[in-house]
């Protein structure tokens, strides 16, 4: 792709202009998208434009724009994450019919766990997870989960970086935090209450393939709740998707 004269290419602007769609901002206008993207508001319509134009982008009647299904066609094509989902949703409606509050499928993904699924009960308690949203590492049980497991240069370079408090209980010291992921590794989970919200407690688990961490399972409980139904709910229905996702290679 062609560079612009600022040196970024035609690609990296792409990405840009689709990266300020968020769980949260799912509409935007075109001058909101120029801004938070960094481009030049000449540069910004005529890219979103062109994404129009593919279906990557949609306009609705007051000319604001959204994420195209064209997008969600393309993402799902081969997508790993369509077969992880896939895999893991039968096993999740088991761990939800158990607690009956939130369960929630993550995966590492550029330093922060990404959530490809929730089930949330009608009646459930605070949680500030959504499908597509981001959670930091250090901070949620889903995170501790795949930072625990990750690639050690990985789990140094976030640990050298500030750790932000997502509440008074969640763990900032890089050392204290080295040896709970630690713990996570020889026990095979993590509860962590009051890490994300007060009043929640996070239990979760890897799911692995081929030896390998691939994602994690969690459930959000409400404070007061014993974990212990939960983690033996979540420690099958890992087992359960481990065992199609081996089914599904063969």
């Amino acid at each position: 792709m062609a560079n612009s004269a600022s040196g970024d290419s035609m690609t990296d602007r792409i990405v840009r202009v689709l990266d300020t769609f968020t769980s949260e901002r799912t509409v935007q206008t075109a001058a909101q998208i120029g801004r938070r993207a960094g481009l030049p508001s000449s540069s910004a319509h005529r890219i979103v434009d062109d994404l129009v134009r593919a279906g990557l982008l949609e306009r609705d009647e007051d000319r604001r724009l959204r994420l195209g299904l064209r997008l969600w066609e393309l993402a799902l094509r081969g997508s790993a994450a369509l077969r992880l989902r896939q895999a893991a949703l039968p096993h999740m409606e088991s761990v939800q019919s158990v607690v009956r509050e939130h369960t929630q499928l993550a995966v590492l993904e550029q330093e922060e766990a990404l959530f490809l699924e929730r089930l949330s009960h009608p009646e459930a308690g605070a949680n500030i997870t959504r499908i597509a949203g981001r959670l930091p590492l250090h901070a949620s049980s889903s995170g501790l989960v795949l930072l625990a497991h990750a690639p050690r240069a990985l789990r140094d370079r976030v640990l050298a970086e500030p750790l932000r408090p997502l509440t008074t209980e969640t763990v900032t010291d890089a050392a204290v935090l080295r040896r709970r992921l630690a713990a996570i590794r020889a026990q095979g989970f993590v509860v962590t209450p009051g890490s994300i919200e007060q009043v929640s407690t996070g239990v979760a688990v890897p799911i692995r393939e081929g030896g390998e961490v691939i994602a994690a399972l969690s459930v959000v409980l409400p404070r007061q709740t014993s974990p212990e139904p939960a983690l033996a709910a979540l420690r099958a229905a890992a087992s359960g998707i481990e065992a199609a996702l081996r089914e599904d290679r063969r």
